[in-house]
């Protein structure tokens, strides 16, 4: 697997947050042998700790045993990333699902469908000033909270948490969308905004510098949403059956790893991906990531999950109404690869 880091721009639609790599989003070493494979070209979001089964599959040489040279390359945003995947630039993108129903409704022809859910929690936690051990939501009242891009999930998240707790991110509090995504952690740090809405590392590295402490998981206070997923462009898994189901196996001996064992252990296996940071952070990370039950047992992308992150984008009114999930996800791979 040969690990490639571009940011190559093309053109935007309208979707996600751009997520920029910062220090332990980096791009690791590159070194991991190519299999002489099939070639598939896998376009990620980010380059992030959140993403780990997809890293230890990749480490432990699984896309390599089934069959496939894997070239990763991160997009730096879900736009980019759907389109490197639109236009043929990749074979399969790794991004928020709602990206997919963007295109769909957009009328594209040949629209991308996902095939493998990956995450089932929100990856972001609220960052104070100060630690709270009591904290409870309605204390953001009054307050400015740095928060991300109108669209992307983690601001609808966010405020789909902030009504489920009879808030108003209209009226009860100040919301920032004014601030790039990847520099939010660094203007908190400058002394802008009584709150942050951080995804790792940078959470944990405002906690190191006691420039800011976590005081809520997102991903635990939003319930199970299917943050991020696998997809590809219909023609192309009507065309490469066998590729999907081998890269969905694969896929699935990395989540298998993730759920038996320590976090300790997965941070050793996907140290080489983060070569910018220290055992110690990773392992850390990781261990939040774990206890708030972030990765799914399977890839097995649920009717349920679909129709909850339609909700939100409906709720957002980033959508007018649900498009239909048998047309946008498929199951068909994650389920065999689940041995189902």
């Amino acid at each position: 697997m040969k690990k490639l880091c571009v940011g190559k721009r093309v053109a935007a639609i309208a979707m996600a947050a751009a997520l920029t790599g910062l220090s332990l989003t980096g791009c690791g070493d590159g070194s991991a042998k190519t299999t002489g494979g099939t070639e598939v070209v896998l376009n990620e979001v980010a380059h992030s700790i959140f993403y780990a089964p997809m890293y230890v599959a990749i480490e432990e040489g699984y896309f390599e045993n089934a069959g496939i040279d894997l070239k990763l390359v991160t997009g730096f945003g879900a736009d980019k990333t759907m389109t490197a995947v639109l236009t043929d630039e990749a074979d399969i993108g790794f991004m928020g699902s709602e990206s997919s129903i963007y295109t769909y409704v957009g009328g594209t022809k040949d629209y991308a469908v996902n095939f493998a859910q990956l995450t089932q929690r929100a990856g972001n936690f609220l960052v104070s000033r100060k630690p709270m051990d009591d904290f409870s939501w309605d204390m953001l009242k009054g307050s400015t909270v740095l928060g991300g891009r109108a669209g992307g999930m983690p601001e609808m998240v966010f405020e789909f948490i902030l009504k489920k707790n009879n808030m108003d991110p209209a009226q009860d509090l100040s919301i920032d969308q004014s601030i790039d995504f990847g520099s939010t952690a660094a203007a908190f740090s400058g002394g802008q905004g009584d709150y942050s809405i951080e995804f790792e590392p940078y959470a944990t590295l405002l906690e190191q510098k006691g420039d800011g402490y976590v005081v809520a998981s997102l991903g635990e206070d939003s319930g199970y949403v299917p943050y991020t997923a696998f997809c590809a462009k219909k023609s192309y898994i009507e065309k490469n059956p066998a590729v999907i189901l081998a890269f969905t196996e694969a896929l699935q001996r990395g989540m298998d790893y993730v759920r038996t064992h320590s976090p300790e252990e997965i941070a050793k296996v996907i140290a080489p991906q983060f070569d910018q940071s220290d055992l110690e952070t990773i392992t850390r990370i990781v261990e939040r990531y774990q206890k708030q039950d972030t990765w799914k047992e399977n890839l097995v992308f649920e009717k349920e999950a679909f129709d909850l992150l339609q909700n939100i984008l409906i709720d957002s009114r980033v959508l007018e109404e649900k498009v239909p999930y048998e047309e946008l996800v498929n199951t068909e791979f994650a389920k065999k690869a689940a041995g189902e």
